[in-house]
C-alpha cells in the first residue's frame, strides 16, 4: 500500500499588477513542480483588464486556474476566495500556500516549506525566507504587538529599545530555522486542517495585522508558526499597496491596527496600546528638538492616531473607521 503524496493549493491574489502576477505564477509553476496540487490566481476586482488578461495569458495552463473575486474586501478576503475553492476536483487539500503577487519562490522554496512541515506535524504554519532583488534579506520573522513594544517601536530611542528588546516586534533574520510569533504573508504555508478548526482570514482587516491576527489564533489554539531558512523567496514588497510610497498613513492601517489589539486584549487593552504608541511618539519628538535628523513619523501620524482612537471609542460597534 502507498501512501498518497499531500497536496498543496497555492493562492496568488493579483491586484492590478497582471503582469507581475504573471511572473510570480510561472515561479510558483517551477517550484510546484513534482509537488502534488494547483495554484488558483485570485483577482481581487482590479477593473483595469488583469482578470481577462491573466485569463488569457493562463489558458490551457492544466494546474492554473484564474479566478474573479467579485469584490476587493482586502487582502484577507481575496486570500480567502481562493482557499475556499480548495482543489478543482472538489477536494481540500493538505496545505494552502500563499503566495504574493511580487515574490518569486526559488525552485526548491514550496518543497523545503512542505518538507519541514511534514516533519513537524505539531507545526501550523511555515513561512520562507523573504529577500530583495539586491539580494539583502527583509525583516519577516515578529514578535506579537505588546504595549510595551507600541511604545518601544514609537520612541526609537536607544536606551529605551535596549531596556524593551526582548518586546521589540522585529525579529531580524533568525540564523536558523525555528518558531517566531508571526510571519508576513509574502510567502506562507499553512495546514489546511488549521484553517478549519481556527477560520481563515478575518475579512475586517482590509490589509495589515492579519498575518499578525491569524498566526495568534493558531497559537491560541496550540500551533505554532515557524520560519524555514532553507526556502528562498525574491519579494518586490508593497507594489500593490503602494506603502515606500506613502505621504500619509491611510485609514486602513490605523482600522487594522486597533482592531488587532482589540481582539488579542478587548477594547481596554486597544486604548492603553494605543497610549503607549502616543508616549512613545512624544519621545521621539522631544528627541527631534535636540537632533533633528532623526527621521520623523509620516505627517500627522500622531493626530491621526488619536483622532481614530476617539472615533472607535465614540462608536458603538468600534470597528467603524
Amino acid at each position: 500500500m502507498t501512501l498518497q503524496s499531500p497536496t498543496v493549493l497555492t493562492v496568488i491574489l493579483n491586484w492590478r499588477t497582471a503582469d507581475m502576477t504573471l511572473q510570480s505564477v510561472a515561479a510558483a509553476e517551477t517550484a510546484m513542480q513534482g509537488i502534488e496540487g494547483e495554484i488558483v490566481v485570485v483577482d481581487n476586482d482590479s477593473g483595469d483588464g488583469s482578470f481577462e488578461k491573466m485569463q488569457a495569458e493562463l489558458a490551457g495552463r492544466p494546474r492554473v486556474r484564474v479566478v474573479q473575486s467579485g469584490h476587493n474586501g482586502g487582502f484577507g478576503a481575496g486570500n480567502n476566495v481562493g482557499i475556499r475553492l480548495g482543489l478543482s476536483d472538489g477536494s481540500r487539500p493538505d496545505f494552502i500556500y500563499i503566495l504574493n503577487s511580487d515574490a518569486f519562490p526559488a525552485p526548491d522554496a514550496i518543497r523545503h516549506l512542505l518538507a519541514y512541515l511534514e516533519r513537524h506535524p505539531d507545526v501550523g504554519f511555515a513561512g520562507s525566507r523573504i529577500y530583495g532583488s539586491d539580494g539583502e534579506d527583509h525583516c519577516t520573522c515578529f514578535r506579537f504587538p505588546s504595549i510595551a513594544s507600541e511604545f518601544e517601536g514609537a520612541a526609537r530611542t536607544g536606551p529605551i529599545s535596549r531596556l524593551l528588546a526582548h518586546r521589540s516586534v522585529p525579529l531580524g533574520v533568525p540564523a536558523a530555522s525555528g518558531p517566531v510569533d508571526w510571519l508576513a504573508g509574502a510567502s506562507l504555508m499553512m495546514r489546511d486542517s488549521v484553517l478549519e478548526r481556527i477560520g481563515l482570514f478575518d475579512e475586517n482587516f482590509f490589509l495589515y495585522f492579519e498575518e499578525t491576527d491569524l498566526c495568534r489564533r493558531a497559537r491560541a489554539a496550540g500551533w505554532t508558526t515557524h520560519f524555514v531558512l532553507e526556502s528562498r523567496v525574491e519579494h518586490i514588497g508593497s507594489v500593490s499597496t503602494g506603502m515606500k510610497g506613502w505621504s500619509r498613513v491611510p485609514g486602513y492601517w490605523f482600522d487594522s491596527r486597533w482592531l488587532y489589539f482589540r481582539k488579542a486584549g478587548g477594547t481596554l487593552h486597544a486604548v492603553i496600546a494605543t497610549a503607549a504608541h502616543i508616549a512613545g511618539g512624544l519621545v521621539l519628538r522631544m528627541r527631534r528638538v535636540i537632533q533633528p535628523r532623526i527621521t520623523p513619523d509620516p505627517p500627522h501620524f500622531l493626530r491621526d492616531l488619536v483622532s481614530h482612537a476617539v472615533r472607535q471609542l465614540t462608536d458603538r460597534t468600534g470597528t467603524s473607521s
